[in-house]
C-alpha cells in the first residue's frame, strides 16, 4: 500500500509513522521545509492529568504507551517519564485535588496527593510557598522542537518514506490523489490530510465548514535553570482548565478564589518543563475570538514569571525566547479529533485542540485501523 500523507506537524509524521511501521510505502508532504506551527510552538508534554474520562483518557493513556515504545528506538525525542506536580496553596485549591485523587479513574492517570515536603522531595527545585501537591505520575515530556526531525530521520531509514518539502497541495484530484503547487499528481491508496491549523483554501473545499476553531497561545522559554527541575509543573489554574478536575469542588473554587485578573482576561494556566539544556518552556495564555492579535502581551509574560518564581522562591532565569502559536481546536466536547472522509480515499485529520502532542500517536493508530492499513 501507499500512503500520501500531508502535513508533517506531530499528527501527520505519525499517520507516517504507522503506516510504515505496518509495512507501507509512504510520500509525505509539506507546504515548508519543515514544519513551524503548533507542533513546535508547545510543552513537549505528554499530558494525561487533565483530560476528560472516556475515550479522551483513554487516547491519551494509549499514546502514553506508544510515546514511550517510540522514544525507546528514536532517542533524539528526547522521551522522559517525569510525572508532574500541580502545586495548590490554600483549602479551596486543596479540595480540588482531593475530588481528583477520588476519581475512580485515579489510579489510571497516576494520581497521587503529597505533602508539601512529599512534593519537595521529588522536585527539590520547588523551594516557594505552597500547602499540597497533586502528583501525576503518567505524564512525560519529549522535545517538541527535534522531534519531528528524529522521527523523520528514522523513517528515512527504513526505505519506505519519501519527503517532499515546499510543496502545497492545492487540489484533491479524483480518488486517492492530491496535486500539489508545482502541478505534480500524487496518487496512493490513500491520502491523508494533516493540516494542522490551516483551515481554509484547499480543507474549506474539500470539507466545507467543519466544526473545528483556531485558537492562539502566547508562550516563553529562559537560559538554563542551573538545576534539574524533575518533573513538570502546573498551577491551580490548570484545574479550571481541563475537564479531569470538573467537580463540585472546583464549583467552589470559581466561586470562593476570583483568578488573578491578567490570568482570567488570557484565560491562562501555568505549564512549565525543563528543556534538555536546562530551560525552562513557559506558558500559556487562550485566545479565541478572531482576528487574532499579531504582537505578543507582556502583561501574561510577567504574570507567568511570578507564579513560577513563587513556586521556585528564587528569581526566572532571563527569558531567551518569546513566541504565538496558533492551533486547531474541534468544538465536539465528544470527539477527540476532528477525522472525516472528505472523497473517496482521501480522509482529514485535524483539530486535536492541546491535545495533538499528547495524543497524535494514538490519533494516528487509530487512523490507521479504521483506513485498515
Amino acid at each position: 500500500m501507499k500512503v500520501i500523507v500531508v502535513g508533517a506537524g506531530v499528527v501527520g509524521t505519525m499517520h507516517a509513522w504507522h503506516a510504515v511501521e505496518r509495512g507501507h510505502e509512504v510520500v509525505h508532504i509539506e507546504r515548508e521545509a519543515e514544519a513551524r506551527g503548533a507542533s513546535l510552538r508547545n510543552f513537549g508534554q505528554i499530558w494525561v492529568s487533565g483530560r476528560a474520562g472516556g475515550e479522551e483518557l483513554d487516547t491519551a493513556l494509549r499514546a502514553r504507551e506508544l510515546w514511550e515504545g517510540i522514544g525507546a528506538r528514536v532517542p533524539g525525542l528526547g522521551f522522559r517519564a517525569i510525572g508532574s506536580l500541580t502545586p495548590v496553596r490554600n483549602e479551596l485549591e486543596l479540595a480540588v485535588a482531593e475530588a481528583a485523587v477520588a476519581r475512580p479513574d485515579a489510579a489510571a492517570r497516576g494520581y497521587e496527593l503529597l505533602t508539601a515536603d512529599e512534593a519537595r522531595a521529588l522536585n527539590p527545585a520547588l523551594r516557594g510557598a505552597f500547602e499540597a501537591a497533586l502528583w501525576c505520575e503518567r505524564d512525560a515530556a519529549v522535545e517538541p522542537r527535534p522531534a519531528q526531525l528524529a522521527l523523520r530521520e528514522a523513517l528515512l531509514a527504513t526505505g519506505r518514506y519519501t519527503f517532499l518539502p515546499n510543496r502545497e497541495v492545492r487540489d484533491v484530484v479524483g480518488e486517492n490523489s492530491v496535486r500539489d503547487d508545482r502541478g505534480e499528481t500524487h496518487t496512493g491508496d490513500a491520502v491523508v490530510l494533516c493540516t494542522g491549523a490551516w483551515l481554509s483554501g484547499l480543507v474549506r473545499e474539500v470539507a466545507g465548514e467543519i466544526p473545528v476553531r483556531r485558537v492562539r497561545l502566547q508562550m516563553m522559554q529562559t537560559a538554563p535553570l542551573g538545576e534539574p527541575l524533575t518533573t513538570s509543573v502546573a498551577d491551580a489554574d490548570s484545574f479550571r482548565y481541563y475537564p479531569a478536575y470538573a467537580s463540585p469542588a472546583l464549583d467552589a473554587l470559581n466561586a470562593g478564589q476570583a483568578q488573578d485578573p491578567t490570568a482570567a482576561a488570557h484565560k491562562m494556566q501555568l505549564l512549565m518543563v525543563q528543556r534538555l539544556d536546562g530551560g525552562l518552556t513557559i506558558g500559556d495564555t487562550h485566545a479565541y475570538e478572531h482576528p487574532f492579535a499579531f504582537d505578543t502581551l507582556e502583561d501574561p509574560y510577567e504574570h507567568l514569571t511570578r507564579v513560577v518564581e513563587s513556586f521556585l522562591g528564587r528569581p526566572l532565569p532571563k527569558v531567551r525566547r518569546r513566541w504565538a502559536g496558533v492551533y486547531a481546536q474541534c468544538v465536539d466536547t465528544s470527539r477527540v479529533v476532528h477525522r472525516q472522509r472528505v472523497r473517496d480515499g482521501v480522509w482529514l485529520v485535524t483539530g486535536p485542540g492541546g491535545r495533538g502532542m499528547t495524543c497524535s500517536p494514538a490519533i494516528a493508530e487509530t487512523t490507521a485501523n479504521e483506513l485498515g492499513w
